[in-house]
């Protein structure tokens, strides 16, 4: 029974690993927590003259390279004269040749964001007219080709290294100490190590390229892995790989000295030391994860982290614990069964992990959703509502095998007294007779004993053999071992057969079937742009989409521009509105909000209105308080068309004030 279930297990295990695989390697380019929220000249417009630089602003702070911002003319060749540079804040520009041609240009941006996931994209504008272009705006991510595979493919792994190791020396600690000794159980363990330090390995090499080119030849250029150590997420792979190290001590005491302590006193000391190392190393191992991605920016960053590594420390106590479960059921030798005690107590390990990953869970999902419509409008929410229904499934086939746990637990006393029994009643059965003895003792029933009794009379007819003591003791110790091996198989047939324990290895089995899609599904999360990112980047493409559209419309000109002037309620948004927009006399309206839209006064505004392009200006306006947040100011005069800086100055209070600018195409 067993030969025939074993198959079973691998070819089931080995597809839903494909199917991970697959959901890995259809889950698209990964987006990141940073997103464009605004850019000059704008995605799409067409503009009189030729802008001097290009600006883009994101939602947060970026890392940039040399070719992070890359202009493209019509032919698809370079117009832009430097490197990118942070101009302001979140905004960053890259300056352009003079005098270009009118046509189509593309700007593609590939930035590092905060969380250490990479950031690309493209779009078009326009001088003069919208022409051909050769450039395409598509296929400008370096993360969807083989590098962003394998790279994807290498923090599966590395997640599930982690589950593996942490969960199933957690589960040989707290809940089968005997566990430390069986052979299959260490290599489950040992193979998590490897898997995440392999995988860590691999990391560090891909995350040049990854970032980057995103060409193969790339992973193993030195100078590349020089940039990343210098990184934050460089600085998160080598401190894993420095942890790893001592997980390896930790696992080398667990199997070995752990194993073989005998004195009871001894062996609980030290596993009171091992349970405390192993826990620091596996929170150490979990905030290199935290470091570097979603936690570790945004929202409540000092909290994040740590929550981010009570709920992977929850993960790998069920899910590794789970799958050093099922190897136990399956692959524990018959002398060392994993036993109802130490399948309860996993349980209770389990219920308590759910507790924890509920409460960690939830505090999450606020922080990176940050609104109900992002669960369904969002890549990031449709995710998590798969990762919530695989954990509500995985809860109860979990429930199942706690029922199978307990009925398993109501057999073990008969089955135990049933085992007594027949050891009492063959070992009376072994008295009859001292060369019966001998024979059942060796193994040989006794029409093989007869059959070996004619043969020798056979060999020598009336004559006395020879000492037979040393054939005797070497068929007796090959006869011993046969028995010995036919009593194990027979002990593993009638232990399978047992319906408690066999409906209980089918429970486990299919949680660790669902497991594997979880943490597929997971890791896919990890490398997806949040929600509230998404929904706020979302919001300010609409208001500027819906800011040209009214200036086209009525002629007018409508600038929204955040300012902060580092004091006490000193965070706002400035609104400058000039109607017509036009050369000669416009009517300019000025309107200043907190950051949740309620108008309010300040002390002072003033703007001012420069032609950098015909050395003109500045152009002082002051406008006049009209109402709560409200200033007008008419008869502004623009004596001439161009691509004009509005500089306006906000003053909250005596000392604290400050100037933010766009620019804007006037005339």
């Amino acid at each position: 029974m067993t030969q025939t279930i074993a198959p079973r297990v691998r070819t089931l295990v080995l597809l839903l690993l494909a199917a991970a695989c697959a959901l890995l390697a259809g889950a698209g380019p990964a987006s990141a927590h940073a997103a464009v929220t605004g850019s000059d000249p704008g995605q799409g417009a067409v503009v009189d003259k030729a802008p001097a630089r290009i600006t883009l602003t994101f939602s947060e702070q970026v890392a940039l390279s040399d070719d992070s911002l890359r202009v493209l003319d019509p032919e698809g060749k370079r117009v832009d004269t430097a490197k990118p540079a942070n101009v302001s804040g979140t905004t960053y520009a890259v300056p352009l040749h003079s005098g270009l041609p009118d046509g189509t240009y593309t700007v593609a941006y590939q930035v590092v964001s905060a969380d250490s996931h990479p950031v690309a994209g493209a779009y078009t504008f326009s001088i003069g007219a919208p022409s051909k272009t050769s450039v395409s705006v598509s296929g400008q991510s370096t993360d969807d080709g083989v590098v962003g595979w394998l790279y994807g493919f290498g923090r599966y792994v590395s997640y599930a290294g982690f589950i593996v190791m942490a969960g199933g020396a957690a589960f040989v600690l707290a809940c089968w100490r005997r566990g430390s000794g069986v052979r299959p159980v260490q290599r489950f363990v040992v193979s998590g190590w490897v898997a995440l330090t392999a995988s860590t390995l691999a990391l560090l090499l891909l995350r040049g390229s990854f970032t980057g080119s995103g060409k193969v030849s790339d992973i193993f250029d030195l100078s590349l892995l020089g940039q990343v150590l210098q990184t934050k997420s460089g600085a998160a792979l080598v401190s894993r790989l420095l942890l790893l190290a001592a997980a390896a001590l930790f696992i080398a005491v667990l199997f070995g000295a752990y194993d073989k302590r005998e004195d009871a006193e001894e062996k609980r000391d030290l596993t009171f030391g091992l349970s405390i190392g192993g826990v620091v190393v596996a929170a150490g191992l979990a905030a290199s994860w935290a470091m570097s991605e979603h936690a570790s920016v945004g929202l409540q960053a000092g909290i994040a982290m740590p929550v981010d590594v009570l709920h992977l420390l929850a993960v790998a106590a069920w899910l590794g614990g789970l799958g050093a479960l099922l190897v136990a059921l399956y692959r524990a030798p018959a002398d060392t069964p994993v036993d109802a005690p130490a399948v309860r107590r996993f349980s209770q390990v389990a219920f308590g992990s759910v507790l924890a990953l509920i409460a960690t869970g939830t505090y999450q999902s606020w922080r990176q959703l940050g609104s109900w419509s992002a669960f369904t409008d969002t890549r990031y929410g449709q995710l998590l509502l798969a990762k919530i229904a695989l954990v509500v499934v995985l809860v109860g086939v979990a429930w199942i095998s706690r029922r199978w746990t307990g009925r398993l637990a109501e057999t073990v006393p008969v089955e135990a007294s049933a085992v007594r029994e027949k050891e009492r009643v063959g070992a009376g059965a072994d008295g009859a007779g001292e060369a019966e003895t001998t024979a059942v003792g060796n193994g040989a029933d006794p029409a093989e004993r007869d059959g070996d009794r004619g043969r020798d009379t056979d060999a020598q007819p009336g004559t006395e053999s020879a000492d037979p003591q040393p054939a005797d003791s070497e068929r007796a110790a090959q006869l011993a071992r046969q028995q010995a091996a036919r009593d194990a198989a027979r002990q593993k047939r009638t232990r399978d057969a047992d319906p408690n324990r066999f409906g209980l290895r089918r429970s486990v089995l299919a949680e660790a079937g669902i497991a594997v899609a979880l943490l597929a599904v997971t890791t896919v999360l990890t490398q997806t742009e949040p929600g509230r990112t998404e929904q706020e980047a979302k919001a300010a493409t609409s208001a500027s989409a819906s800011s040209s559209a009214d200036e086209g419309a009525s002629g007018a000109l409508t600038l929204n521009m955040p300012f902060d002037t580092g004091g006490e309620d000193g965070k706002g948004i400035v609104t400058i509105d000039v109607d017509p927009a036009r050369v000669g006399g416009n009517e300019m309206h000025v309107y200043v909000e907190r950051p949740n839209g309620r108008a309010f006064d300040i002390p002072e505004v003033k703007v001012e209105f420069t032609l950098k392009a015909k050395d003109i200006g500045p152009l002082p306006v002051v406008p006049d308080h009209i109402a709560t947040g409200h200033w007008s100011a008419s008869g502004v005069q623009i004596p001439m068309a161009g691509d004009w800086q509005v500089d306006v100055t906000v003053r909250t209070s005596d000392i604290d004030e400050v100037t933010v600018s766009k620019n804007a195409q006037i005339g």
